[in-house]
């Protein structure tokens, strides 16, 4: 039996979520004093890493409890992929994807984070419970967004994007990557701020890969420090990314996303190392076995 389905009752059925009701959490409830883990849910069927395979609510759930019993402070259910050159997906569809999924995994006790660009699908998945909207679009935030987030008070990854998924990596050009996406991220903000956003919302994410190469990337996360500095919480978001793949190739072939995990616990370690709020992973436990090196050894 797996830990969050039973198997069905003929020949032709599937296994099925069994949600336990458990308590509600809020984000009261996530730990301190060391960084927390968001494991990945894609409710997807083109993101790099995993598209398709938990795209039917049943496997999303499933997932997401897997997720949770692995030892993830917070969940983050995506209906959107955002890999460059991703098609835009309606958010009707987008809802119908993660809603009930959201609604399923906060019964059971989770904390949930919703990766959307669209204040409709942010304001629904906050009426269904969700307790973090993480929105990728960068410098293109869909009008409306930061009133939203005034309005609900709820958490706010803000992530520095330049363009579309469709142009982003033709918008990679920077004189000074470090100072140029913190000074972007520090315009953002204060738009934030000036429509209502208390800055103890917002998250902080410098978005690698997103309209970022690899060099672009290894200069952010060794001056995550520098991000600190604008007073916010730092989520960093490395897991299973190309830039890992380029860095681990034999010959011109790239390591494939599914055998980058070790590499991205490595990347943990360097945020865990530089006390960032939280790392968003797909292998849950590995980054949770990484911080808790961390934390030993900072302890010594």
């Amino acid at each position: 039996m797996s830990l969050g389905a039973i198997p069905g009752t003929g020949p032709n059925t599937s296994p099925l979520p069994v949600i336990r009701k458990s308590k509600k959490k809020t984000m009261a409830d996530l730990p301190t004093g060391r960084t927390l883990v968001m494991g990945i849910l894609n409710v997807t069927e083109d993101s790099f890493s995993d598209g398709g395979k938990y795209l039917s609510t049943d496997a999303a759930i499933d997932q997401g409890l897997k997720l949770l019993y692995s030892g993830a402070d917070i969940i983050d259910v995506g209906g959107e992929s955002t890999r460059p050159g991703a098609k835009d997906v309606d958010p009707a569809l987008e809802q119908e994807r993660i809603i009930p999924v959201i609604e399923a995994l906060v019964k059971a006790g989770a904390v949930i984070s919703v990766d959307t660009m669209h204040v409709s699908t942010a304001r629904a998945a906050i009426e269904a419970g969700a307790h973090i909207i993480n929105d990728v679009s960068g410098l293109t935030y869909e009008q409306g967004m930061p009133e939203l987030i005034a309005e609900t008070g709820v958490p706010y990854v803000l992530m520095h994007r330049r363009g579309t998924a469709q142009n982003m990596v033709a918008e990679a050009n920077y004189q000074d990557v470090v100072a140029e996406v913190i000074g972007e991220l520090r315009g953002l903000r204060d738009e934030f701020v000036a429509k209502g956003v208390a800055p103890e919302q917002i998250i902080i994410d410098p978005g690698l890969g997103f309209a970022k190469d690899a060099e672009h990337n290894w200069a952010l996360l060794a001056n995550v420090p520098a991000m600190e500095e604008l007073g916010h919480r730092v989520l960093i978001g490395t897991s299973r990314k190309r830039f890992l793949g380029e860095l681990l190739a034999e010959g011109s072939k790239s390591r494939a996303p599914l055998e980058r995990d070790a590499a991205t616990v490595a990347t943990t370690v360097l945020g865990a190392r530089d006390k960032v709020w939280a790392v968003r992973v797909h292998d849950v436990a590995g980054s949770r076995d990484a911080i808790e090196v961390v934390q030993a050894y900072g302890s010594h």
